[in-house]
């Protein structure tokens, strides 16, 4: 409570947290091949990934009935993508930076749709090889309706940095920002570019509070002043680091939280200072001898009464 009490930066993971953490899939454009050949290519690349985005693309597969190809030699690339021998031909599945990184043939009419789907704040997933890109896959998750709302209520409680953290491209972080009302952003992060990110606002002299669900999430909120984490969707890693644990899966308490523990700390505050002052004029009665051991005892019993009362006002702040 004394830790939230403080805080003035708080760091939102995006998936999960400020969204719904449940993406579906909006749009498919096969450039050298059918919706269904790609399809079927993306569903075999993604079938033993746990990332909630290539989850969504083997739900919708199974969904429309895509056959599954036969793959092997499976690679998850940490932040990127992931990778698989199909039909004797490696095939990629992941971000932009992954293919810039095998030098994939990116052509400009490729580059323009992934350009247009990330301004509609949606996430982009590229599949091809090295030498061709087979097509691509837009993924699109909901911002959670209390949202908006609750960081609006952050800021009226004086937390002046709301920064999101995601590991998606500028574009799409840019527009879900404007959606949040978080006044910053870092895109483009790997699990451990969390870490980093909560650093580099611990530096500019900030008290910081992560707020994330997944097992990515734990060494940042273990790095942050305090961490929180999202109770009904989070993994049971991130639960066991955070300091606060919020059940009800959204962010509707966390200003009410902020608000008491601020309020709690002006009151101890008030209290040490009340009794205190209590203890200074005993003392100086003592010296003319005009403090008795009555006026002692009710004054130690007056000061302790009214201590519990002015703390008792904590009752009345709502939500």
């Amino acid at each position: 409570m004394e830790k939230a009490g403080v805080i003035n930066a708080i760091a939102f993971d995006k998936t999960g947290t400020l969204t719904e953490g449940k993406p579906k899939v909006s749009e498919i454009t096969p450039f050298t091949t059918t919706e269904q050949e790609l399809l079927s290519i993306v569903y075999t690349l993604e079938e033993y990934s746990t990332h909630p985005i290539a989850k969504t693309i083997v739900h919708y597969a199974k969904e429309h009935g895509i056959p599954l190809k036969i793959g092997e030699a499976f690679k998850n690339i940490t932040g990127k993508g992931v990778q698989a021998s199909i039909d004797g031909e490696i095939y990629y599945g992941g971000n932009l930076k992954l293919f810039e990184d095998i030098h994939a043939d990116l052509n400009h009419h490729v580059k323009a749709s992934v350009k247009k789907m990330q301004g509609e704040g949606k996430t982009v997933i590229i599949i091809g090889t090295e030498s061709e890109i087979t097509g691509i896959i837009s993924v699109a998750d909901t911002i959670r309706t209390t949202t908006a709302k609750a960081l609006e209520g952050l800021k009226r409680t004086g937390v002046k940095q709301l920064v999101m953290l995601t590991g998606d491209n500028e574009g799409t972080a840019k527009m879900i920002a404007k959606d949040t009302n978080v006044n910053r952003y870092f895109s483009e992060l790997l699990p451990e570019d969390k870490v980093d990110a909560i650093k580099q606002l611990q530096n500019e002299g900030n008290k910081v509070a992560m707020v994330g669900d997944g097992i990515n999430d734990a060494p940042a909120l273990a790095t942050s002043d305090l961490g929180i984490a999202m109770g009904g969707a989070g993994t049971d890693t991130a639960m066991e680091t955070a300091d606060i644990v919020l059940m009800a899966d959204n962010l509707e308490k966390l200003p009410h939280t902020v608000k008491l523990s601020r309020k709690a700390l002006t009151i101890i505050k008030q209290n040490i200072w009340f009794s205190l002052l209590i203890k200074l004029v005993a003392l100086t009665l003592i010296i003319p001898e005009w403090l008795t051991l009555w006026m002692a005892v009710l004054s130690d019993t007056g000061a302790a009464v009214i201590v519990i009362l002015n703390a008792l006002r904590l009752l009345k702040i709502k939500d």
